[in-house]
């Protein structure tokens, strides 16, 4: 069982933002499933490496600009690989630019067309995503894809979807059961091999969080493969998030698992928010700003909701480490906010702030908030300065590493 490629590409030529390192990466509830790792451009997934965070444009790819910074606006959120869509002649032509200026790595998704995958290829994608059940004669083009992968040095996706699963399998199965997903990916990945080719990973996606986590128990007990997150068609941001959290803190509580995308019907970096904030809770991504902030009730002496939305707007961009504590009454505000690297407990129209558990002022209700985000920034420089003093560098958005002894494979 292998763990890691013969060659890893270098992209340092297209500029690529790296994320994550060449390492091993281990959730604080169960260790990694053990797979292979492929490349998609510099960023490693699988064989252990950190968990990295994917999502898709919705701008017409075409339209080069508009893609350009829409990209840009997700690697700001901390999206590690980007998808496009290419449904177009139009849009496979416009992959150069985009693939050559992106910076995080281009994953085309190609469905229906063949001749699209192999534009994207000739573009210097970093991967394609293709969709056996639903490319014309796949049985006869897989093994051309292959090649052209291996030759340009790229890895695939196999991506199997309850929606396009291929109609005898969906027959024998009954529907778009766990079974059958299973076994769609792997007459796929069974065909890819079979060439010779091993540098692709596999999603099963379905828009059932339960039916989700079937699904890709049954694949990770199958083989090696590196394994694509997502639950697919999952609604609109409320209950996208919902039913994402449940599905992949199930499988990656678990160790299976090698790079996710929250599918939401909602603007794309919301989809990275999402995605970025399930790793760091479940200790797989470093955490960067954090707030704790009680439920409104009848003890509150303030209006919580509104505290704690103002406080995360205003510290929206922080990226150091920090928690922050907003609660609103005496119960559990002082106790929280210890714990807290910086909270205020409020009650009878005023806030104690209190850093480090030690109370350090106390202000009028209508000044709790701008003194918070003074406090927050000041000590989010503070962190800033002494992980330069110490050669560090707080990431701008990695996976958090934690090395481990010996190798996966």
């Amino acid at each position: 069982m292998s763990s890691i490629p013969k060659t890893e590409q270098s992209s340092s030529s297209q500029g690529f933002r790296k994320t994550g390192e060449q390492a091993i990466s281990q959730t604080p509830l169960h260790p990694r499933r053990r797979s292979r790792r492929i490349m998609v451009g510099p960023v490693p997934v699988g064989g252990g490496a950190p968990i990295s965070v994917q999502s898709m444009t919705n701008t017409v790819t075409a339209d080069i600009n508009a893609t350009l910074q829409q990209i840009a606006e997700l690697a700001a959120a901390g999206c590690d690989i980007v998808r496009v869509a290419v449904p177009s002649q139009d849009d496979a032509d416009a992959l150069p630019i985009i693939a050559k200026k992106s910076p995080i790595p281009v994953i085309a998704d190609i469905h229906f067309q063949s001749k699209y995958v192999f534009q994207a290829i000739d573009a210097g994608c970093a991967a394609v995503r293709v969709n056996p059940g639903n490319i014309r004669k796949f049985d006869q083009v897989g093994p051309e894809i292959c090649k052209a992968a291996t030759d340009a040095g790229i890895s695939l996706r196999i991506g199997v979807n309850a929606g396009s699963l291929d109609k005898d399998i969906y027959a024998r199965y009954g529907g778009p059961t766990p079974e059958a997903l299973v076994a769609s990916a792997l007459k796929e990945a069974h065909m890819f091999e079979d060439v010779g080719f091993h540098d692709f990973k596999i999603s099963v996606k379905h828009h059932d969080p339960v039916t989700t986590v079937q699904t890709y128990r049954l694949l990770a007990s199958k083989g090696d493969w590196p394994l694509h997150l997502g639950v697919t068609e999952a609604g609109p941001s409320w209950q996208g998030t919902i039913k994402s959290c449940l599905a992949f803190g199930a499988l990656l509580a678990e160790g299976i698992g090698d790079t996710i995308r929250v599918s939401l019907s909602a603007p794309p970096v919301e989809e990275v928010k999402v995605g970025c904030k399930i790793l760091e809770y479940l200790g797989l991504r470093q955490r960067h700003f954090d707030i704790i902030s009680c439920p409104s009730c009848g003890r509150a002496q303030v209006d919580v909701i509104e505290l704690a939305k103002e406080v995360t707007e205003g510290l929206k961009d922080i990226t150091a480490p920090i928690r922050v504590a907003v609660m609103g009454c005496i119960v559990n505000g002082p106790g929280e906010a210890r714990e807290a690297d910086l909270g205020v407990a409020s009650g009878n129209g005023k806030g104690q702030i209190i850093i480090k558990g030690k109370v350090v002022q106390t202000v009028p209700e209508d000044q709790i908030v701008p003194t918070l985000l003074e406090r927050a920034k000041e000590i989010a420089a503070q962190m800033d300065a002494k992980a330069a003093a110490e050669g560090e560098t707080l990431p701008e958005a990695g996976p958090m590493v934690v090395p481990v002894t010996g190798r996966a494979s």
